[in-house]
Protein backbone atom coordinates (compact mmCIF):
# COMPACT_ATOMS: atom_id res chain seq x y z
CA UNK A 1 0.00 0.00 0.00
CA UNK A 2 1.34 3.64 -1.00
CA UNK A 3 1.87 5.61 1.84
CA UNK A 4 0.24 9.10 1.75
CA UNK A 5 2.24 12.15 2.56
CA UNK A 6 0.17 12.78 5.82
CA UNK A 7 0.87 9.17 7.71
CA UNK A 8 4.65 9.87 6.41
CA UNK A 9 4.44 13.24 8.42
CA UNK A 10 3.09 11.41 11.29
CA UNK A 11 5.41 8.71 11.39
CA UNK A 12 8.20 11.20 10.90
CA UNK A 13 6.46 13.26 13.65
CA UNK A 14 6.18 10.59 15.82
CA UNK A 15 9.80 9.49 15.49
CA UNK A 16 10.81 13.05 16.65
CA UNK A 17 8.66 12.99 19.67
CA UNK A 18 9.64 9.80 20.43
CA UNK A 19 13.34 11.04 20.04
CA UNK A 20 12.86 14.11 22.69
CA UNK A 21 10.81 12.73 25.10
CA UNK A 22 8.24 14.68 24.00
CA UNK A 23 5.41 13.30 25.98
CA UNK A 24 2.14 15.56 26.44
CA UNK A 25 2.64 16.79 29.67
CA UNK A 26 6.23 17.23 29.33
CA UNK A 27 5.57 19.06 25.98
CA UNK A 28 3.27 21.22 27.73
CA UNK A 29 5.16 22.21 30.63
CA UNK A 30 8.61 23.10 28.63
CA UNK A 31 5.73 25.05 26.28
CA UNK A 32 5.02 27.01 29.50
CA UNK A 33 8.66 27.10 30.51
CA UNK A 34 9.57 28.88 27.03
CA UNK A 35 7.03 31.69 27.00
CA UNK A 36 6.95 32.80 30.36
CA UNK A 37 10.73 32.48 30.33
CA UNK A 38 11.12 34.67 26.66
CA UNK A 39 8.40 37.42 28.43
CA UNK A 40 10.66 37.41 31.59
CA UNK A 41 13.91 37.73 29.29
CA UNK A 42 12.35 40.95 27.08
CA UNK A 43 13.14 43.02 30.64
CA UNK A 44 14.64 40.92 33.67
CA UNK A 45 18.38 41.58 33.00
CA UNK A 46 17.28 45.40 33.28
CA UNK A 47 15.52 45.52 36.62
CA UNK A 48 18.61 47.09 38.12
CA UNK A 49 17.96 50.03 36.01
CA UNK A 50 14.85 50.38 36.18
CA UNK A 51 15.15 50.21 40.49
CA UNK A 52 17.38 53.02 39.68
CA UNK A 53 15.13 54.56 37.45
CA UNK A 54 12.50 54.88 40.03
CA UNK A 55 14.61 56.27 42.73
CA UNK A 56 16.93 53.11 44.34
CA UNK A 57 20.17 53.74 45.62
CA UNK A 58 23.29 51.05 44.17
CA UNK A 59 23.14 49.65 48.23
CA UNK A 60 18.89 49.27 47.08
CA UNK A 61 20.13 47.56 43.98
CA UNK A 62 22.37 45.17 46.22
CA UNK A 63 19.91 44.41 48.38
CA UNK A 64 17.51 43.43 45.77
CA UNK A 65 19.94 41.27 44.50
CA UNK A 66 19.96 39.28 48.01
CA UNK A 67 16.14 39.27 48.13
CA UNK A 68 16.17 37.68 45.23
CA UNK A 69 18.47 34.99 46.20
CA UNK A 70 16.64 34.72 49.34
CA UNK A 71 13.08 34.21 48.11
CA UNK A 72 14.80 31.40 45.50
CA UNK A 73 15.79 29.79 48.58
CA UNK A 74 13.35 29.45 50.48
CA UNK A 75 10.42 28.95 47.78
CA UNK A 76 11.42 25.96 46.80
CA UNK A 77 10.42 23.79 49.64
CA UNK A 78 6.34 25.44 49.71
CA UNK A 79 6.45 25.16 46.22
CA UNK A 80 6.69 21.50 45.89
CA UNK A 81 4.56 21.04 48.93
CA UNK A 82 1.78 22.50 46.92
CA UNK A 83 2.65 20.79 43.67
CA UNK A 84 2.40 17.44 46.06
CA UNK A 85 -0.93 18.40 48.09
CA UNK A 86 -2.89 20.29 45.29
CA UNK A 87 -1.66 17.90 42.26
CA UNK A 88 0.96 19.15 39.55
CA UNK A 89 -1.82 21.33 37.25
CA UNK A 90 -3.39 23.23 40.00
CA UNK A 91 0.23 24.17 41.09
CA UNK A 92 1.12 25.60 37.99
CA UNK A 93 -1.72 27.34 37.62
CA UNK A 94 -1.45 29.20 41.21
CA UNK A 95 2.00 29.84 40.43
CA UNK A 96 1.17 31.20 37.11
CA UNK A 97 -1.60 33.50 38.87
CA UNK A 98 0.91 34.86 41.49
CA UNK A 99 3.92 35.52 39.37
CA UNK A 100 1.60 37.57 36.90
CA UNK A 101 0.33 39.63 39.87
CA UNK A 102 4.32 39.94 40.91
CA UNK A 103 3.82 41.30 36.66
CA UNK A 104 1.17 43.88 37.18
CA UNK A 105 3.21 45.19 40.29
CA UNK A 106 6.53 46.05 38.52
CA UNK A 107 4.04 47.75 35.64
CA UNK A 108 2.38 49.75 37.58
CA UNK A 109 4.92 50.59 40.35
CA UNK A 110 5.31 54.11 41.37
CA UNK A 111 9.16 54.34 43.53
CA UNK A 112 11.46 51.57 44.10
CA UNK A 113 9.73 49.92 47.45
CA UNK A 114 7.15 48.52 45.54
CA UNK A 115 9.37 46.00 42.82
CA UNK A 116 10.39 44.01 45.99
CA UNK A 117 6.66 43.50 46.11
CA UNK A 118 6.92 42.90 42.85
CA UNK A 119 10.06 40.03 43.33
CA UNK A 120 8.38 38.57 46.16
CA UNK A 121 5.19 37.10 43.87
CA UNK A 122 7.42 36.87 40.40
CA UNK A 123 9.48 34.38 42.27
CA UNK A 124 6.38 32.21 42.34
CA UNK A 125 7.14 31.07 39.16
CA UNK A 126 11.08 30.84 38.74
CA UNK A 127 11.45 29.01 42.29
CA UNK A 128 8.12 27.44 43.40
CA UNK A 129 6.88 26.47 39.83
CA UNK A 130 10.52 24.44 39.87
CA UNK A 131 10.26 21.14 42.30
CA UNK A 132 6.72 20.65 40.22
CA UNK A 133 8.69 20.80 36.95
CA UNK A 134 10.90 18.11 37.96
CA UNK A 135 8.03 16.11 39.21
CA UNK A 136 5.72 16.43 36.65
CA UNK A 137 9.05 14.71 34.16
CA UNK A 138 9.57 12.54 36.75
CA UNK A 139 5.78 11.00 37.01
CA UNK A 140 5.52 11.68 33.08
CA UNK A 141 8.69 9.49 32.09
CA UNK A 142 10.02 6.12 32.59
CA UNK A 143 13.62 6.57 34.72
CA UNK A 144 15.40 5.51 31.42
CA UNK A 145 13.61 8.88 29.73
CA UNK A 146 14.10 11.43 32.21
CA UNK A 147 17.80 12.89 31.09
CA UNK A 148 16.06 13.40 27.75
CA UNK A 149 12.99 15.04 29.02
CA UNK A 150 15.44 17.80 31.30
CA UNK A 151 16.93 18.44 28.09
CA UNK A 152 14.32 19.77 26.53
CA UNK A 153 12.97 22.02 28.79
CA UNK A 154 16.76 23.25 29.53
CA UNK A 155 16.93 23.94 25.83
CA UNK A 156 13.50 25.74 26.18
CA UNK A 157 14.48 27.60 29.14
CA UNK A 158 17.34 29.09 27.56
CA UNK A 159 17.02 29.53 24.67
CA UNK A 160 14.95 33.05 25.70
CA UNK A 161 17.94 34.10 27.35
CA UNK A 162 19.82 33.90 23.43
CA UNK A 163 17.15 35.87 22.16
CA UNK A 164 14.84 37.85 24.03
CA UNK A 165 17.67 40.57 26.13
CA UNK A 166 18.48 41.68 22.44
CA UNK A 167 14.52 42.42 21.94
CA UNK A 168 14.10 44.24 25.15
CA UNK A 169 17.39 46.04 24.79
CA UNK A 170 16.38 47.38 21.22
CA UNK A 171 13.16 48.46 22.90
CA UNK A 172 14.47 50.19 26.12
CA UNK A 173 16.82 51.87 23.42
CA UNK A 174 14.01 52.89 21.68
CA UNK A 175 11.28 54.19 24.46
CA UNK A 176 13.72 54.21 27.52
CA UNK A 177 13.96 52.75 30.67
CA UNK A 178 11.06 52.73 32.18
CA UNK A 179 8.83 52.80 29.09
CA UNK A 180 10.63 49.74 27.75
CA UNK A 181 10.74 47.66 30.70
CA UNK A 182 6.62 48.49 31.07
CA UNK A 183 6.28 47.69 27.44
CA UNK A 184 8.29 44.30 28.15
CA UNK A 185 5.68 43.69 30.81
CA UNK A 186 3.07 43.96 28.59
CA UNK A 187 3.93 41.43 26.42
CA UNK A 188 4.98 38.80 29.15
CA UNK A 189 1.44 39.51 30.82
CA UNK A 190 0.09 38.90 27.28
CA UNK A 191 2.15 35.52 27.27
CA UNK A 192 1.38 34.56 31.03
CA UNK A 193 -2.41 34.71 29.96
CA UNK A 194 -1.43 32.07 26.80
CA UNK A 195 0.82 29.85 29.56
CA UNK A 196 -2.24 29.75 32.24
CA UNK A 197 -4.86 28.22 29.35
CA UNK A 198 -1.95 25.86 28.32
CA UNK A 199 -1.39 24.62 32.02
CA UNK A 200 -4.93 23.83 32.17
CA UNK A 201 -4.66 21.48 30.12
CA UNK A 202 -1.92 19.19 31.79
CA UNK A 203 -3.12 16.16 33.36
CA UNK A 204 -0.98 13.66 35.48
CA UNK A 205 -2.28 11.04 38.03
CA UNK A 206 0.37 10.81 40.95
CA UNK A 207 -0.20 8.90 44.21
CA UNK A 208 -2.07 10.74 47.27
CA UNK A 209 0.54 12.80 48.89
CA UNK A 210 2.30 11.29 52.00
CA UNK A 211 1.60 12.99 55.16
CA UNK A 212 4.65 13.94 56.83
CA UNK A 213 6.57 16.91 57.67
CA UNK A 214 9.92 18.60 56.42
CA UNK A 215 12.28 16.14 59.06
CA UNK A 216 10.57 13.30 57.43
CA UNK A 217 10.71 14.24 53.99
CA UNK A 218 14.82 14.76 54.81
CA UNK A 219 14.89 11.41 56.60
CA UNK A 220 13.45 9.63 53.20
CA UNK A 221 16.31 11.11 51.37
CA UNK A 222 18.25 8.47 49.45
CA UNK A 223 22.12 8.18 50.64
CA UNK A 224 23.33 8.62 47.14
CA UNK A 225 20.89 11.87 46.73
CA UNK A 226 22.61 12.92 50.00
CA UNK A 227 25.78 12.41 48.60
CA UNK A 228 24.83 14.38 45.51
CA UNK A 229 23.68 16.84 47.29
CA UNK A 230 26.78 17.55 49.21
CA UNK A 231 28.48 17.85 45.79
CA UNK A 232 26.56 19.86 44.25
CA UNK A 233 26.47 22.10 47.15
CA UNK A 234 30.45 22.46 46.67
CA UNK A 235 30.33 23.03 42.87
CA UNK A 236 28.22 25.43 43.46
CA UNK A 237 30.10 27.68 45.61
CA UNK A 238 32.05 26.92 43.37
CA UNK A 239 30.28 28.62 40.78
CA UNK A 240 28.61 31.47 42.78
CA UNK A 241 32.05 32.55 44.34
CA UNK A 242 32.88 34.18 40.69
CA UNK A 243 29.17 34.39 38.98
CA UNK A 244 28.80 38.25 39.89
CA UNK A 245 32.19 39.16 39.65
CA UNK A 246 33.16 37.13 35.45
CA UNK A 247 31.87 40.38 34.26
CA UNK A 248 33.73 42.82 35.83
CA UNK A 249 37.20 40.43 35.28
CA UNK A 250 36.36 40.35 31.43
CA UNK A 251 35.91 44.40 31.25
CA UNK A 252 37.73 46.04 34.42
CA UNK A 253 40.51 43.61 34.18
CA UNK A 254 40.88 42.33 30.74
CA UNK A 255 39.84 45.31 29.52
CA UNK A 256 37.02 43.72 26.79
CA UNK A 257 34.20 45.94 26.38
CA UNK A 258 30.63 45.33 27.81
CA UNK A 259 29.28 44.37 23.95
CA UNK A 260 32.70 41.50 23.63
CA UNK A 261 31.08 40.10 27.00
CA UNK A 262 27.38 39.89 26.05
CA UNK A 263 29.03 38.24 22.82
CA UNK A 264 31.06 35.68 25.49
CA UNK A 265 27.46 34.89 26.94
CA UNK A 266 25.99 33.98 23.69
CA UNK A 267 28.79 31.53 22.66
CA UNK A 268 28.08 30.13 25.92
CA UNK A 269 24.62 29.56 25.99
CA UNK A 270 24.86 28.23 22.63
CA UNK A 271 27.35 25.65 23.30
CA UNK A 272 25.21 24.87 25.94
CA UNK A 273 22.37 24.44 23.57
CA UNK A 274 24.37 22.64 21.33
CA UNK A 275 25.42 19.98 23.80
CA UNK A 276 22.00 19.14 25.21
CA UNK A 277 20.94 17.02 22.94
CA UNK A 278 23.27 14.34 22.17
CA UNK A 279 23.81 14.43 26.06
CA UNK A 280 20.91 13.43 27.46
CA UNK A 281 20.11 11.58 24.73
CA UNK A 282 23.77 9.39 25.10
CA UNK A 283 23.01 9.77 28.91
CA UNK A 284 19.59 7.67 29.20
CA UNK A 285 21.65 5.03 27.44
CA UNK A 286 25.00 4.46 29.09
CA UNK A 287 24.37 5.89 32.18
CA UNK A 288 24.24 9.16 34.06
CA UNK A 289 27.43 9.28 36.37
CA UNK A 290 30.33 10.16 33.53
CA UNK A 291 28.05 13.26 32.25
CA UNK A 292 27.68 14.98 35.91
CA UNK A 293 31.45 14.66 35.81
CA UNK A 294 32.18 16.28 33.19
CA UNK A 295 29.52 18.98 34.26
CA UNK A 296 31.43 19.06 37.49
CA UNK A 297 35.17 19.10 36.08
CA UNK A 298 33.64 22.17 33.94
CA UNK A 299 32.59 24.00 36.53
CA UNK A 300 36.14 24.38 38.22
CA UNK A 301 38.02 24.44 34.89
CA UNK A 302 36.01 27.75 33.59
CA UNK A 303 37.25 30.11 36.03
CA UNK A 304 40.60 29.02 35.87
CA UNK A 305 40.34 29.08 31.84
CA UNK A 306 39.43 32.98 32.39
CA UNK A 307 42.40 34.08 34.80
CA UNK A 308 44.85 31.80 32.22
CA UNK A 309 42.82 33.54 28.77
CA UNK A 310 45.91 35.99 27.28
CA UNK A 311 43.36 37.43 24.93
CA UNK A 312 39.42 37.11 23.57
CA UNK A 313 40.45 34.13 21.08
CA UNK A 314 41.23 31.57 24.50
CA UNK A 315 38.66 33.90 26.60
CA UNK A 316 36.28 32.36 24.00
CA UNK A 317 37.94 28.45 24.44
CA UNK A 318 37.01 29.24 28.45
CA UNK A 319 33.61 30.44 27.88
CA UNK A 320 32.72 27.52 25.27
CA UNK A 321 33.98 25.22 28.75
CA UNK A 322 31.67 27.46 30.57
CA UNK A 323 28.83 26.73 27.80
CA UNK A 324 30.03 22.85 28.34
CA UNK A 325 28.95 23.21 32.35
CA UNK A 326 25.60 22.27 30.84
CA UNK A 327 26.30 19.20 29.38
CA UNK A 328 25.70 16.67 32.57
CA UNK A 329 22.63 19.12 33.97
CA UNK A 330 19.76 16.91 32.04
CA UNK A 331 21.76 14.09 33.62
CA UNK A 332 22.18 15.52 37.10
CA UNK A 333 18.39 16.34 37.25
CA UNK A 334 17.00 13.23 36.72
CA UNK A 335 19.20 11.62 39.65
CA UNK A 336 17.70 14.03 41.65
CA UNK A 337 14.03 12.86 40.32
CA UNK A 338 15.55 8.98 40.37
CA UNK A 339 15.87 9.20 44.00
CA UNK A 340 13.24 10.53 45.26
CA UNK A 341 9.88 9.47 46.25
CA UNK A 342 7.14 9.35 44.59
CA UNK A 343 4.61 9.90 47.06
CA UNK A 344 6.72 13.27 48.16
CA UNK A 345 8.62 13.53 45.01
CA UNK A 346 8.05 17.37 44.59
CA UNK A 347 8.65 18.04 48.80
CA UNK A 348 11.84 16.20 48.30
CA UNK A 349 13.18 17.98 45.18
CA UNK A 350 12.13 21.35 46.80
CA UNK A 351 13.82 20.37 50.00
CA UNK A 352 17.25 19.65 47.81
CA UNK A 353 17.34 22.54 46.63
CA UNK A 354 16.46 24.90 49.97
CA UNK A 355 19.19 23.31 51.45
CA UNK A 356 21.45 24.21 48.65
CA UNK A 357 20.59 27.19 48.11
CA UNK A 358 21.03 28.48 51.45
CA UNK A 359 24.39 26.44 52.10
CA UNK A 360 25.85 28.35 48.79
CA UNK A 361 24.43 32.43 50.16
CA UNK A 362 27.62 32.95 51.58
CA UNK A 363 29.74 32.21 48.14
CA UNK A 364 29.06 35.93 46.40
CA UNK A 365 29.89 37.91 49.49
CA UNK A 366 33.48 35.29 50.36
CA UNK A 367 34.25 35.90 46.55
CA UNK A 368 34.12 39.72 46.62
CA UNK A 369 36.29 39.46 49.84
CA UNK A 370 38.97 37.64 47.94
CA UNK A 371 38.91 39.90 44.72
CA UNK A 372 40.35 42.44 47.35
CA UNK A 373 42.90 40.75 47.46
CA UNK A 374 43.63 40.39 44.26
CA UNK A 375 41.16 39.55 41.23
CA UNK A 376 42.76 36.32 40.38
CA UNK A 377 42.15 35.16 44.19
CA UNK A 378 38.23 34.05 43.90
CA UNK A 379 38.39 32.53 40.36
CA UNK A 380 41.45 30.63 41.10
CA UNK A 381 40.10 29.45 44.82
CA UNK A 382 36.48 28.56 43.20
CA UNK A 383 38.42 26.09 40.24
CA UNK A 384 40.26 24.61 43.26
CA UNK A 385 36.53 24.08 45.49
CA UNK A 386 35.32 22.96 42.00
CA UNK A 387 37.85 19.91 41.78
CA UNK A 388 36.83 18.98 45.05
CA UNK A 389 33.13 18.79 44.37
CA UNK A 390 34.55 16.42 41.28
CA UNK A 391 36.17 14.40 43.51
CA UNK A 392 33.74 14.08 46.17
CA UNK A 393 30.97 12.95 43.67
CA UNK A 394 33.39 10.64 41.67
CA UNK A 395 34.36 8.91 44.34
CA UNK A 396 30.72 8.90 47.24
CA UNK A 397 28.14 8.42 44.21
CA UNK A 398 28.23 4.86 43.07
CA UNK A 399 27.37 4.44 39.09
CA UNK A 400 24.29 2.01 39.74
CA UNK A 401 22.65 4.72 41.62
CA UNK A 402 23.63 7.73 38.95
CA UNK A 403 22.41 5.23 36.45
Amino acid sequence: MKQTPTNGFSKWRARVADYLSLERNVAIASVVVFLLGFGEELWKKFVPKYLEALGATTPIIGLFGTAEDLFDALYQYPGGWIADHLGRQRAFLIFITLTSAGYVVYLVSPSWPFLFVALALVMAWQSMASPAIFALIGDSLPRERRAMGFTLQSILKRLPIVIAPIIGGIVIASFGIIRGIRFGLLVTLALAALTFLLARKIDVTINAAKATNIRGVWQSFHLALRRLLISDIIIRTCEGMTGVLTILYVTNVQRFSVAQYGTLIAIQMTTSILVYLPAGKIADRVGRKPFVIVTFFSFALFPIAIVLAPGFKLLVVAFVVGGLREIGEPSRKAMIVDFAQDNIRARAIGLYYLVRSLSITPAAAIGGLLWKISPQVPFVTAGIIGLVGTLVFAATVEEKYAG
